[in-house]
C-alpha cells in the first residue's frame, strides 16, 4: 500500500539498531535511520543491474516532492537513461554555473582592470555593479544572460531617474560579458542587441563662470563664510584650472616648491598620463597659507571627519551654490573659464591644451608635448594668475599685456 503523509511523519527507527524501509510503491521507499533521519530512495535496474537514488530527505523533501522525482526518475529510465549519471551531471553543470557565475566573472574583470583605473573609478565601477547588477544577476551563469533579462535590469535603474547610471552600467556588463567571452566561457555578448534599447542620455555641459562674471564672482566669494581650507581649494582650482576629482586628492608629496610645480601621478589623471602644473606665485603663496593648517596630513584638502579621505566632492559645488551660482556655473566650468580666456587673448591652442591635460590622440605629438611648452605653460599660468589677481582688484581697469602671447 502507498504510503500516506501521517505514517511518514510519525514513523519511528527501530530498536535494534538496524535501518527499516518503508515502501511506497514503483520502487520507492522511506529509509528510517537508527538516528531517526529519513531518507527517501529509489531502488531501479538499467542495463541489467540493481542500483539506487537519493530523492531527497524528508521533511524538506515531502513525500509528494519524492513521488514528483521518482516519477522524472522513471521516464530517464524508460528512455534508457541512468538517472544516477542524469544527477551527477546536473549537479555538474550546476557548480560550473556557479564557477561562472556574472558575479564572480565580474569581479575577476574588476581585479584585472584595477591596475590601470584611478581608484575613484574602480569604486565607482564595482559600487555600480553591486548595487544595480548582482542582487538580478550575480547568481545567474554568465551563458544565461540574454538582452531581454539584460534590459529588465538596466531599465529598473532607467525607471528611477538614473538614465547615465544605468547606461554605464549597461556598459559595465557588457565590458564583463566580453571578458568572458576572451577567456572561454560565454560565446556571445548579449548586450550587442541592445543598441538604442535605453533613452539618450542628455547631454549637459557643466556650466562656466562668464569672463565678465569675475569680479562679482570674487566678491561673492569673500563675502561666503567659508571654511578657510575649502577657500583656498575654490582658488586653487581656479589658478590650476585642474579637474575638481584631482584638486581634492591632491597630496602633500606631490608638490615641488622649489620648482614651483605640482606633478600629479598618472593614476589621478583622466587620461592616464602624468600631469605638470606649473605654480604662480598666487599659487604658491596659498599653499604656503595653507600649510599650517592642513600641512600634518596626506592631503591637502583633507575630510573634517575623516583626514584619510579627501574633501566631498559637493564641498565647493555646494558652496557656488550659496554664492548665488547653482544652474549657473560649477567648479568643473573653470577650465572651460581659463580655455576661454586663454584662446581670447591669443596664446597657442596646443599648449593650452596641453595644460587642460586633454587627450592627444597622435603618439608622437603627445610625447613631444610632454617633453617640450614647459617653460610656455609656466609663463601661461602665470599670465592667468595675474589676470585673476587683476579681477579681484576693483581698480585695475584693464590686464597687462606685457607677459600676453609670450608662451
Amino acid at each position: 500500500m502507498p504510503l500516506t503523509a501521517i505514517q511518514v511523519k510519525q514513523a519511528l527507527p527501530r530498536t535494534d539498531g538496524k535501518s527499516l524501509k518503508l515502501t511506497d510503491g514503483l520502487g520507492m521507499y522511506l529509509e528510517i535511520m537508527p538516528t531517526g533521519s529519513k531518507y527517501w530512495r529509489l531502488k531501479y535496474r538499467i542495463d541489467g543491474k540493481e542500483k539506487r537514488l537519493a530523492l531527497g530527505v524528508y521533511p524538506d523533501v515531502s513525500l509528494s516532492e519524492a513521488r514528483e522525482k521518482r516519477d522524472a526518475a522513471r521516464k530517464l529510465i524508460a528512455n534508457g537513461q541512468d538517472p544516477s549519471v542524469a544527477k551527477k551531471e546536473e549537479k555538474r553543470e550546476r557548480k560550473l554555473a556557479s564557477e561562472n557565475s556574472f558575479e564572480i566573472i565580474a569581479r575577476e574583470w574588476y581585479t584585472k582592470e584595477l591596475p590601470r583605473w584611478s581608484e575613484g573609478h574602480a569604486t565607482r565601477v564595482i559600487e555600480s555593479l553591486e548595487a544595480d547588477a548582482f542582487p538580478d544577476l550575480g547568481k545567474q551563469a554568465i551563458t544565461s544572460l540574454t538582452a531581454p533579462i539584460i534590459l529588465d535590469t538596466v531599465r529598473k535603474i532607467e525607471k528611477r531617474g538614473a538614465v547615465e547610471t544605468a547606461q554605464r552600467v549597461l556598459q559595465r556588463i557588457g565590458s564583463v560579458i566580453k571578458y568572458a567571452i576572451q577567456t572561454g566561457r560565454a560565446s556571445y555578448n548579449p548586450t550587442n542587441d541592445l543598441t538604442g534599447a535605453l533613452r539618450a542620455k542628455k547631454v549637459e555641459h557643466r556650466p562656466a563662470l562668464p569672463r565678465g562674471e569675475l569680479r562679482q564672482f570674487y566678491s561673492r566669494l569673500e563675502a561666503e563664510p567659508l571654511y578657510i581650507p575649502t577657500r583656498i581649494a575654490m582658488h586653487l582650482l581656479m589658478l590650476t584650472f585642474v579637474r575638481p576629482g584631482e584638486l581634492r586628492h591632491a597630496r602633500w608629496e606631490e608638490f615641488d616648491i622649489e620648482r614651483a610645480e605640482w606633478r600629479i601621478p598618472a593614476e589621478r589623471m583622466k587620461m592616464r598620463e602624468p600631469h605638470i602644473v606649473p605654480l604662480s606665485t598666487q599659487a604658491l603663496a596659498l599653499l604656503e597659507e595653507l600649510k599650517p593648517i592642513t600641512g600634518r596630513s596626506v592631503l591637502l584638502f583633507p575630510s573634517v571627519q575623516d583626514h584619510s579621505k579627501p574633501m566631498s566632492e559637493n564641498t565647493l559645488g555646494y558652496a557656488m551654490g550659496r554664492m548665488g551660482y547653482k544652474d549657473i556655473a560649477t567648479p568643473h566650468g573653470f577650465r572651460a573659464l581659463a580655455s576661454t580666456v586663454l584662446n581670447e587673448e591669443g596664446f597657442d591652442p596646443d599648449i593650452i591644451e596641453r595644460q587642460l591635460a586633454h587627450a592627444e590622440r597622435n603618439k608622437v605629438r603627445a610625447a613631444y608635448h610632454r617633453a617640450e611648452y614647459l617653460e610656455e605653460r609656466r609663463k601661461l599660468m602665470q599670465w592667468y594668475a595675474d589676470f585673476l589677481s587683476s579681477q579681484q582688484r576693483c581698480n585695475v581697469s584693464h590686464i597687462s599685456e606685457g607677459s600676453k602671447k609670450t608662451a
